[in-house]
């Protein structure tokens, strides 16, 4: 199994910055995809930004321009830059482990942006 630890999370106000980290222990394979998602009250779970093993990285439109995504060099922590924030990204940020066999959900943490 795999298991994922998230931190990071805050209250910003608008404009801010935030750097969410998210640590993958256990039976992880380092070329397996690993992604941030976020879900804001009555909304649906949203994925916002994604790594692959190979570096390659993918964001929702929304994260374009100011957020940033990376893995460390042995590819067990994932790490969102988010800049330039906005109420709108207001939302419990979920890490997510996409392995072959595993996949696994982090326990989420909260990030607020206040106007």
């Amino acid at each position: 199994q795999v298991q994922l630890v998230e931190s990071g999370g805050g209250l910003v106000q608008a404009g801010g910055s935030l750097r969410l980290s998210c640590t993958a222990s256990g039976s992880m394979v380092a070329a397996s995809t690993m992604a941030w998602y976020r879900q804001a009250p009555g909304n649906q779970r949203d994925l916002v930004a994604s790594v692959s093993g190979d570096g390659t990285t993918n964001y929702a439109d929304s994260a374009k321009g100011r957020f940033t995504a990376s893995r460390d060099s042995a590819k067990r922590t994932l790490i969102l830059q988010m800049n330039s924030l906005k109420p709108e990204d207001t939302a419990v940020y979920y890490c997510r482990y996409l392995g072959v066999i595993y996949r696994a959900w982090g326990q989420g943490t909260q990030v607020t942006v206040s106007s």
